[in-house]
């Protein structure tokens, strides 16, 4: 707890749970705020913070960018991109009080000149709307800028907080592109904030349902007894996309589907599905129960049955005709990039011994979705006859984080007759059929605990690092091994991702 966090309401009872967790004074830095990110998500998450009453009365808004513009042209644009962005409805006297926070600094991120003016504004913002000296840095720009953008604020005193005051970095992924760049990374920007202050983002923690997990299993008597070995037959973790890369060329060629999502999205997603009860639920005590899952994850012995990588091939998603990959704007023809990539993993645990872990990512393929599913093993022994049995598949807990966010068990029940027959059922409990309440963006969830200096739903330094730990041996064999098997789009990925399954006694769920 920092020293800013000490002062209490003395009107609030902590009990009453009706009183939601408010930001203190404080202002927030955007790099890169022309970019999509910022557009589409960040900016549209403030005002809807502001508008729930989430951010104190004299927040404050900078977009630092190339972009020749007025204070009164960027509120403009942030105007724009709430009107048609922002989850909650548009309400002018919010939008006021915000606006009359905002300012914009134009120049390169090499620029000094641009960063002792960023020095005044924040400066001038602290005097004009008592911000406290608290800002938060979101570094919402390409990773090769990061160490830049953090020697900057350093030469210019930008990330030395006043007397009392904090200083915060957000940084978006992918955080490195592999373990040596990530572990240099952590050291360029350690230098300037200290590592208790630096945020990385993964959006996908902010969602409900992935915190949900931890309710899920850990609020219930019902679910964690048979949340281990005896039980389990298998996990599948699937994040799959029905788009391709759109404009991000620049980006996505060379990074590929398994350094975009396998690495942060969905070992995150393993490690929370597979981590022991933490002794609470604050920062440290998080990172330590997934730091040890992370370690204990082990590679298949043959990577080349045990690993599969993809690339979208020309075809018809959503009654339209497709690109491949290799037909993009902007992509070398000889590309060997993944679009789609499915791996085994296992975890030396007493808990989770011999149960493997299935993770696959792809893009252009046949809707978007995001789930766990944790399928069960088969009962011991079945009175029935084969042919009663004959549509009765495993049972399974579904958890959805995208979208209809939600979690479905699906069990053998009865089917209505003379005849005993047995045929699978599910049960559904979706998030907007049980609460009236509609869950917030994921930005906004996360930009406000990075306001509240509440680290729970952010990876640290040593998850970053063990992550890249196991996906590095298998980046290396694919670099030393052909080429990614093409797939039609719209399809469910490469025959080599379902023989991969097939070789186990297995099948991908259809989604």
């Amino acid at each position: 707890m920092t020293e800013t966090d000490s002062w209490n309401n003395p009107l609030r009872d902590p009990s009453d749970r009706r009183l939601p967790r408010i930001a203190g004074p404080s202002g927030l830095v955007i790099f890169g705020v022309t970019g999509d990110l910022s557009r589409k998500k960040l900016m549209p998450a403030v005002y809807d913070l502001a508008n729930r009453g989430l951010l104190p009365p004299g927040f404050s808004l900078v977009g630092f960018a190339r972009r020749d513009w007025a204070d009164e042209d960027f509120a403009q644009v942030v105007h724009d991109s709430v009107k048609e962005h922002a989850r909650t409805p548009f309400r002018e006297e919010v939008w006021q009080q915000l606006s009359e926070g905002m300012r914009f600094v134009p120049g390169d991120f090499g620029d000094d000149d641009a960063f002792e003016k960023l020095r005044a504004t924040v400066e001038e913002l602290d005097k004009a709307r008592g911000t406290s000296g608290n800002f938060a840095f979101y570094l919402s720009v390409p990773p090769k800028f990061f160490p830049l953008v953090a020697q900057q604020l350093k030469k210019h005193g930008l990330s030395d907080p006043p007397e009392g005051s904090w200083r915060r970095a957000v940084i978006e992924k992918p955080f490195g592109h592999d373990l040596a760049s990530a572990q240099e990374l952590n050291q360029v920007v350690h230098q300037v904030f200290p590592p208790a202050e630096v945020f990385r983002i993964d959006h996908y923690l902010g969602k409900e349902t992935v915190q949900n997990i931890l309710a899920l299993r850990f609020a219930n008597t019902m679910f964690e007894p048979l949340w281990n070995r005896s039980y389990v037959d298998h996990v599948q973790i699937t994040m799959a996309e029905d788009i391709g890369i759109g404009g991000r060329a620049g980006y996505y060629d060379g990074i590929g589907a398994a350094r975009d999502v396998i690495q942060n999205h969905l070992l995150q997603l393993l490690a929370l599905t597979a981590m022991e009860e933490p002794s609470g639920f604050d920062a440290k005590s998080l990172v330590q129960e997934k730091l040890k899952v992370l370690q204990a994850v082990r590679h298949p012995d043959d990577l080349g049955a045990h690993t599969v990588r993809g690339q979208y091939a020309h075809g018809w998603q959503g009654g339209e005709e497709v690109p491949g990959y290799l037909e993009e704007d902007g992509i070398d023809a000889e590309s060997g990039t993944d679009t789609y990539a499915a791996i085994k993993l296992g975890i030396d645990n007493r808990r989770w011994a011999g149960v493997p872990f299935y993770l696959r990512t792809g893009k252009r393929l046949g809707r978007r979705v995001t789930e766990i599913a944790v399928v069960f093993q088969r009962a011991p022994h079945l009175p029935f006859s084969h042919s009663d049995t004959q549509e009765l598949g495993q049972n399974a807990l579904v958890i959805r984080v995208q979208p209809d966010e939600g979690v479905t068990v699906r069990f053998g029940s009865k089917v209505p007759g003379t005849s005993m027959e047995i045929r699978d059922v599910t049960m559904d409990f979706a998030y907007g059929e049980s609460f009236t309440e509609s869950s917030p963006e994921a930005y906004e969830r996360l930009i406000l605990d990075v306001l509240l200096g509440d680290a729970n739903l952010f990876p640290r330094p040593q998850e970053v690092e063990e992550s890249w730990r196991i996906l590095d041996p298998i980046e290396e064999y694919w670099d030393r091994h052909g080429k990614p098997e093409q797939y039609t789009a719209g399809t469910w990925g490469p025959k080599a991702a379902d023989q991969m399954l097939a070789q186990d006694g297995r099948s991908w769920r259809r989604p």
